[in-house]
Order: C-alpha cells, then structure tokens, then sequence
C-alpha cells in the first residue's frame, strides 16, 4: 500500500491513538503529562502497525529498538538541559541548544552499541 491510502490510514491510525492517549493524560495528574501520553506514544504505536503490516516483524523489531534508543537519547538531553537550568541559571533556549550533544552523543553511542549492524 502505497501513497493516498497509506497516508490516509496513518492519519486515521494515529488520529484515533493520538485521541486515546490525550485521554489517559487528561485522566492523570499532573495535567503536563497529557501531551507526552498524547503525541509520542501514538506516534510510535503507529508507525509500528504500518511497519508491521507492510515491511514484517523483523523490521518492527528493529525500529522498536530504535525507538528505545532516541528515547533514552531523549531523556539524557533533557535531564542535562534541566540540569544546566536549574544548577547554572542557564537560560532554556541556551540550554536547549548547548545540550545537543548530549543527546548527539547518546544517540550515536547507542546505535553503535545497540543497533549497528555488521
């Protein structure tokens, strides 16, 4: 499948998820968490199905794991743009922008240690 249908059921695909997740972050306090259940977990789940349904599990598998990495990559740039703010004054556009290569880093290091295929 290719083209207008695809695009067509990743809308509808991740239009229904999107709505799920919106919901359980509106059910759960506090309220900042309703954007981070809403976008990226459905966006992740629906890349996995069409993945899935047209390249095969294996595939799926390896872009979960990829997934995992640009996550933990994610959240160690987050944690040291935190870090820089709250510790250094840091303002948050500085940080942001200082930060990248942590997640740089992380990103790579988890691709060579995780991902890279030989």
């Amino acid at each position: 499948m290719t083209g207008a249908p695809e695009l067509l059921l990743r809308f509808l695909v991740g239009g229904a998820l999107v709505s799920s997740f919106s919901l359980l972050g509106d059910l759960w306090k506090p309220k900042t968490f309703a954007g981070t259940f809403a976008a990226a977990p459905s966006v992740a789940l629906a890349t996995m199905s069409l993945t899935i349904g047209r390249e095969g599990p294996s595939n799926a598998a390896l872009a979960a794991r990829s997934m995992a990495v640009g996550a933990l990559a994610f959240f160690l740039y987050t944690n040291a743009v935190a870090l820089l703010i709250r510790r250094a004054g840091v303002r948050p556009g500085t940080a942001a922008w200082k930060c990248g290569a942590v997640w740089a880093a992380a990103a790579v290091m988890g691709w060579a240690t995780l991902l890279r295929v030989t």
